[in-house]
């Protein structure tokens, strides 16, 4: 979290980073953001986040918040994009022994979901559908 106020500060955006503890918190968080009036949201790879993708992209799409994620699983299900890893890359590296692997930082632009940003009247820059892995029509 500290990384990416950081990077927020750096690029003047305002950040309000929410809390969910739990799955029962998830509709107060973007009811929330809704009422503060957020531009976006970034949700940030967590285990409770992948066993509840199904209600958070639910959420995003019922409050109308463009979100991105840390994970393609999401944009998958219908979420809007993800910048990261995906799961099976990381599952890839899990037998080798932490030493022999490289330090690396994720490159990969995976998943652009055009229906949802139709659904939400975005229109993705034909610029970053170049960069995207893959994009979800």
């Amino acid at each position: 979290m500290r990384r990416v106020e950081a990077v927020a500060r750096s690029l003047g955006i305002s950040l309000r980073a929410q809390e969910a503890r739990s799955p029962t918190e998830l509709d107060t968080v973007f009811s929330a953001m809704t009422t503060e009036r957020a531009d976006a949201v970034l949700v940030l790879a967590d285990a409770m986040f992948l066993f509840q993708r199904k209600q958070i992209v639910e959420l995003a799409a019922r409050y109308r918040l463009p979100t991105v994620y840390q994970l393609r699983e999401f944009p998958e299900i219908g979420g809007l994009m993800s910048y990261g890893t995906g799961l099976s890359d990381t599952h890839r590296r899990v037998a080798a022994k932490p030493g022999d692997l490289p330090v690396e930082q994720p490159t990969k632009f995976e998943l652009v979901n055009l229906k949802t940003a139709k659904a939400l009247g975005l229109t993705i820059p034909p610029s970053l559908l170049l960069r995207a892995d893959q994009v979800i029509e």
